[in-house]
């Protein structure tokens, strides 16, 4: 049997080479990372292809395609959200993502992304918050503390200067096992009772909750002048976190507009109501934080560029530091017109 030619192998990341590679390289320097180049991709909005992720619904969760290119890269994310996974002993969460060179079509990369989308949502949070948050900003509450509370943390302790985090979440043992994680990773974290205390002294309030309904996890009244939200959890249709009382008096930023008005916190507002792109902020066509008496809320529900950078940073790491296999998944006939020769060789 033939062997096949360089062209024919993909970089293949696996999930135990995915820790590899992040532990070696250091958490919170690939959160930094991202953050930049996520950043920087942002300034670049304009040269992606956009469109809203294509989703597939059923009443136990989604199954989503989330694509993009910038001409010379391809890349799409594989993603699902099934919140009742937990109770089977599942994650909610699961993804693996590809990046494809545009002029030939072949696959360059194939890597999982269940641990790298939690790096890339806190990330893009953090980054946010650089930009809209409070710039004296040192305490978080972080609501939610499943499977991205500890990315959360440390991003935000990473690109934003953050050294406090108060904690709440409405199983004591999620919030147990994020203590015990965050022990010792140079935060003062904070076990709360409420989600009341938890807000109590911080500047930015992040939001990370994954059941699939309309929940009030903050209420107006809870939510004071010149804090920073982050709602991450609210990401698909019936999915929501905030009182919609909060998204009336707050300076609203998005990723793309056509997306978030179906996924995210203000698919509770009219179609029409204004919000700002954050891309807009970075490239400095529209303003941020206005005063400092401002609520600003980034209603994120992730969008494709910010896997697309994600993808392209461990493509190129793991061209320079290894961490990955390499996969035969391209057929490389002597013959390209000759496929099913090489079929027949093969025997």
């Amino acid at each position: 049997m033939p062997t096949p030619s360089k062209q024919a192998y993909v970089p293949f990341v696996s999930v135990a080479n995915m820790m590899k590679l992040v532990l070696h390289i250091g958490i919170e320097q690939v959160l930094v990372d991202l953050a930049a180049e996520i950043e920087a991709d942002f300034r670049r909005w304009e040269a992606f292809e956009k469109t809203p992720r294509v989703a597939s619904h059923s009443d136990v969760g989604v199954i989503e395609l989330m694509p993009t290119s910038d001409g010379e890269i391809y890349g799409f994310k594989y993603v699902n959200g099934h919140p009742a996974n937990m109770k089977k002993g599942l994650q909610t969460v699961t993804a693996f993502g590809l990046l494809a060179d545009v002029q030939t079509g072949y696959p360059i990369l194939l890597s999982e992304m269940t641990i790298l989308t939690a790096l890339r949502t806190a990330a893009t949070s953090a980054m946010a918050a650089k930009w809209l948050a409070p710039k004296e900003a040192r305490v978080m509450a972080l609501i939610g503390n499943g499977a991205q509370a500890e990315f959360q943390a440390l991003a935000f302790k990473a690109v934003c200067g953050i050294h406090e985090v108060r904690l709440y979440d409405i199983d004591p043992t999620a919030t147990a096992k994020c203590l015990a994680n965050l022990r010792d990773c140079g935060l003062r974290v904070t076990a709360c009772k409420s989600p009341q205390e938890a807000i109590e002294g911080a500047q930015i309030i992040t939001t990370v909750t994954a059941d699939k309904q309309q929940a009030t996890i903050l209420t107006d009244n809870m939510v004071g002048a010149g804090v920073h939200i982050n709602g991450v959890g609210g990401d698909c249709p019936g999915k929501t976190e905030l009182h919609r009382d909060i998204l009336l008096r707050s300076s609203i930023f998005v990723e793309y507009p056509p997306q978030t008005r179906i996924e995210g916190e203000i698919q509770q507002l009219a179609p029409n109501h204004p919000v700002t792109e954050l891309w807009q902020v970075i490239a400095g066509q529209a303003e941020g934080r206005w005063a400092a008496a401002d609520v600003t809320l980034f209603d994120s529900v992730g969008f494709a560029i910010e896997d697309f950078t994600a993808l392209r940073y461990i493509h190129r790491k793991v061209a320079e530091l290894g961490f990955c296999e390499q996969l035969d998944m391209v057929a490389d006939p002597d013959d390209p017109r000759d496929l099913f020769g090489m079929l027949l060789r093969s025997a």
